[in-house]
């Protein structure tokens, strides 16, 4: 595979940061294809890799991979992106928090993944670590942070919270105690679907503009949480991927896949940031399921899995 040229963005911050953060973001985006793929098995699914760049004259310049998986023995859809854009300036729903940086230039690259398993007894899993880096001509450059990774089950397991909530706990022990507290608390926050007031699933963590262990240990942490990615899930995929399940489990799959779609059009920032900045939107919408479902006023039985995976799971808890 041809990884796209970095020549063509790389000079709007310090080259070593630039080079750093790329090689990094690409090597973990190859890592948790690879591991997917040995997932899949032989003759399973494997990604097809889509490298591209944005023409002169687009509203933004860079490049990236996407990568896409369909139709596996264990995931149904699984997207990994990396990219690596620059832009004229931040759309609105990055300077939300910063508003000296409205209208400045910026570069960003980052990786994002969501795969949806076959399985509804697997979990849909969310992950995403970037980086961007804005400021007006004339100006220092400012340079933040954002990421992390949540977990939406479609049949709750208290084991597979508990060692998801650890393993991103246990990434970000080594910057700080309150650090995994303070993002889980951000991250319930975060992927809460106001207009129905429900959570996307169990949470995990996030952090967004995070800059205040300076560059180089920011970028650590950020690299901690992305190589905790793959030891907080496969455990969980590797217990229920072989799980005997029902059409009717199926059907509720899909329905809870539709409240996933409504959080990722309605309310994700990363979305409006990549659709308002003139993103790609293939790889943009990667994070969309094959299938979903919606049903007018659904109501599952007292005591049913179902019943229990909103009264249970869907709800900011203390899974440690």
């Amino acid at each position: 595979m041809t990884q796209p040229s970095s020549s063509s963005v790389s000079d709007h911050l310090p080259a070593p940061e630039v080079t750093e953060v790329r090689e990094y973001l690409m090597g973990l985006q190859v890592r948790i294809t690879e591991a997917l793929e040995a997932i899949e098995g032989e003759g399973g699914a494997r990604f097809l890799a889509d490298a591209w760049h944005k023409e002169p004259g687009e509203k933004l310049q860079g490049n990236g991979i996407t990568k896409i998986m369909e139709g596996g023995r264990v995931f149904e859809r699984a997207g990994c992106g990396f990219s690596h854009v620059s832009g004229p300036q931040l759309p609105p729903s990055a300077t939300q928090h910063r508003p000296e940086l409205a209208g400045a230039p910026f570069e960003a690259m980052g990786v994002s993944l969501v795969f949806h398993p076959r399985n509804p007894m697997v979990p849909t899993v969310h992950m995403n670590v970037r980086m961007i880096s804005a400021g007006h001509p004339g100006q220092p450059k400012t340079c933040w942070f954002g990421g992390g990774m949540d977990l939406t089950p479609v049949y709750g397991f208290e084991e597979d919270a508990v060692h998801f909530h650890q393993t991103c706990r246990d990434a970000l022990a080594p910057f700080g105690d309150a650090l995994y507290p303070r993002f889980k608390t951000w991250c319930d926050e975060y992927f809460f679907l106001k207009h129905r007031s429900e959570q996307r699933g169990i949470g995990g963590i996030f952090f967004d503009d995070f800059s205040e262990l300076g560059q180089h240990q920011s970028f650590a942490m950020l690299r901690s949480v992305g190589d905790a990615f793959l030891k907080s899930y496969l455990p969980i995929v590797q217990r229920r991927q072989n799980a005997a399940y029902t059409q009717q489990q199926v059907d509720f799959q899909r329905y809870r896949r539709g409240r996933y779609v409504e959080f990722n059009l309605v309310w994700d920032r990363g979305t409006h940031f990549g659709l308002q900045s003139g993103g790609r939107t293939e790889s943009i919408l990667l994070s969309m399921p094959p299938h979903a479902d919606w049903s007018y006023q659904r109501e599952d039985a007292a005591g049913s899995p179902e019943r229990e995976l909103l009264e249970k799971y869907l709800i900011r808890r203390d899974w440690l």
